[in-house]
């Protein structure tokens, strides 16, 4: 029997959307392995044999609907509890009712928005053509769908800490700069600037890179720039609006990205804004821009005072950047001017928004409209952490940073923390949690400014590290490398705190690990040759516990990874033994037996031509 309550499909969700203006993507979800078949039934609600107006169904019900078709569904990914199954529909007056047909050995039954009912011989006819209880997709509206720039799912990003990558202008640096390569504190500047980005352009390119995100680059009083004081400014340690223009030209002509960050969910403590309602309390005309409980605003000096008892709303318990109202309509108009400016003036290709989830979801989508008014396919990528369907529908972010699926590579290769079912299931979670074309452009990271580098996750392992790499390169989405991973720069001192993930960048070759910078290249190159690894199906061939081998397949193309300390030997799927393939990493053609013998944490890419 069919479990009736694990079965959901919500309309006009991840479980059904238009993937363009013509397709819908519609999936169905179940128990796991109790539906041996699913089939959508789908079709125009105006079309019936008798009756019905052209306006609606007046009197349709006795008659037969004969716009209703059956389209095999297909099983798209299973997870710990369930399987889902998902097809595609093009409907040619672009409105669908529809329900689900799903069968096992006992029983078959009809899955609809009221009610779900068991077929038989004598009330198959009539249950196939009630309408009434199934699903709606009204109309298929071009504007409703969800509209990803394409060029992100050719993209290999690499995040820039600014301070800490290069310093190309030490006129620049601040009076008491630190020296360059020391441990980091917090409240150390160490002279990172926009020239020196610009002189490691090449660099870049040489490495394979094509997007370059940018951390905060504006007037701030830290390193980190999350404390804004001018979002219109370039932060002076940093440079200026011309060295930025050299930057996005000179990395245009290089055919790389530029993508900014910024905060919009608070400001700095010592903005304009803020110090006028510090100064003034009820008379500041900017007192509306917050969330104040109570005057005056601050009763004590900043270092006094506590994050848990303010009389304003911040970011977490942060006393230095106040929380911004942005219901507030010179709130939104200053932010929305924000996100015009530096795509109209500056070209700039992307933005990536910092506490994204935080800020209501009106101003997002007055954002998305008034960037994307100004340059079509503007990339928006959003920082959300958790389960982000709300905000990628169409409206408002193009995609957000892939955390689960961090976590899930981290924890199986990085840790070695997840058995390799689990780990299976956890990235099949996260593919069935969106849109497929939110899929193409998500924004899929290892590690990041607010984490733990890759390599003290992997504990020093550079084995594990590639292996977690490979993994994230052969997923859809535009993966991207912290600055310094690919020449294994870590540096974890506990004393550091957060800041010790924020090493100065290492330029002096005698101290890179060469092997694991020819291994990103190399795999960079291999991504950028196959556009199936960018695709969004993948199949799971191989999953295994006890050897800890796992095996995915993207088209012609299998990937084998042996996350095991120890050899294994692994016998090989019927459509590869026996065959002769390209090593991708090796250039190499191999022919393959019926079994293959991996070396601990060995990774093979296997090309079937």
């Amino acid at each position: 029997m069919i479990t009736r309550e694990a079965l959901l499909h919500i309309p006009k969700s991840n479980y059904s959307y238009g993937y363009d203006e013509d397709t819908l993507h519609i999936r169905v979800r179940a128990k796991k392995g109790e539906v041996k078949k699913a089939t959508l039934r789908i079709g125009d609600p105006y079309i019936w044999e008798k009756g019905g107006a052209e306006g609606g169904n007046l009197n349709a019900g006795g008659y037969g609907w004969v716009s209703g078709e059956f389209i095999q569904m297909t099983k798209e990914v299973e997870t710990d509890l369930y399987d889902y199954f998902i097809t595609e529909y093009r409907p040619t007056k672009k409105r669908s009712r529809y329900a689900f047909v799903l069968e096992n050995d006992d029983e078959e039954i009809v899955y609809g928005e009221k009610r779900i009912e068991v077929l038989t011989d004598e009330n198959r006819l009539g249950k196939l053509q009630d309408i009434g209880n199934f699903f709606c997709f009204p109309y298929l509206n071009r504007i409703d769908v969800a509209n990803t720039p394409k060029w992100v799912n050719d993209t290999i990003w690499y995040q820039i800490f600014p301070d800490r990558f290069a310093n190309g202008n030490t006129d620049l640096d601040p009076e008491h700069v630190t020296p360059w390569g020391q441990d980091p504190k917090h409240e150390d500047f160490f002279g990172g600037d926009i020239q020196g980005i610009i002189d490691s352009l090449d660099y870049l390119h040489n490495l394979g890179i094509n997007g370059i995100y940018l951390c905060p680059i504006f007037k701030a009083t830290t390193t980190h720039r999350y404390d804004t004081l001018s979002y219109f400014d370039i932060d002076q340690y940093l440079g200026d609006k011309e060295a930025f223009k050299r930057l996005v030209d000179e990395a245009h002509k290089r055919g790389i990205r530029i993508m900014l960050d910024a905060v919009f969910n608070h400001i700095g403590f010592f903005s304009p804004q803020w110090q006028d309602v510090v100064k003034n309390n009820e008379q500041s005309k900017y007192k509306d821009w917050f969330h104040i409980h109570k005057f005056p605003v601050v009763d004590q000096p900043l270092e006094e005072l506590n994050g848990n008892y303010l009389n304003y709303e911040t970011f977490g318990r942060v006393a230095n950047m106040p929380k911004i109202n942005t219901e507030n309509p010179e709130v939104i108009e200053y932010f929305l001017e924000v996100g015009r400016y530096w795509v109209s003036e500056f070209d700039i290709d992307a933005w990536r928004i910092d506490v994204a989830n935080e800020v209501d979801h009106h101003f997002w989508r007055e954002f998305r409209k008034a960037v994307r008014s100004v340059k079509p396919d503007v990339y928006i990528l959003g920082e959300i952490w958790h389960d982000s369907l709300p905000w990628v529908m169409g409206d408002q972010f193009d995609a957000v940073m892939n955390y689960p699926l961090t976590d899930a590579i981290n924890s199986y290769f990085s840790r070695s923390s997840m058995s390799a079912e689990d780990f299976k299931y956890a990235v099949n979670k996260v593919q069935v949690s969106y849109p497929l074309q939110v899929n193409e452009v998500t924004f899929n990271l290892l590690d990041s400014h607010d984490t733990t580098r890759i390599i003290d996750i992997a504990n020093g392992n550079i084995d594990r590290v590639k292996l977690a790499y490979l993994f994230m390169f052969t997923q859809s989405g535009s993966p991207c490398i912290y600055y310094g991973d690919e020449v294994g720069l870590n540096g974890y001192k506990k004393e550091h705190g957060y800041e010790w993930n924020r090493q100065c960048m290492i330029w002096d070759e005698d101290k890179h690990n060469k092997d694991l910078f020819l291994f990103v290249q190399k795999l960079i190159k291999i991504r950028k040759d196959h556009p199936s690894l960018r695709s969004t199906h993948m199949e799971w061939v191989m999953t295994d516990n006890d050897t800890n081998v796992v095996m995915i397949k993207k088209e012609t193309i299998t990937i084998i990874f042996n996350n095991s300390e120890h050899a294994k030997y692994v016998h090989l799927p019927e459509y590869l033994a026996g065959t002769t393939v390209n090593d991708l990493f090796s250039d190499k053609k191999t022919s393959l037996t019926s079994s293959i013998g991996l070396k601990p944490l060995q990774y093979l890419v296997l090309e079937q031509k």
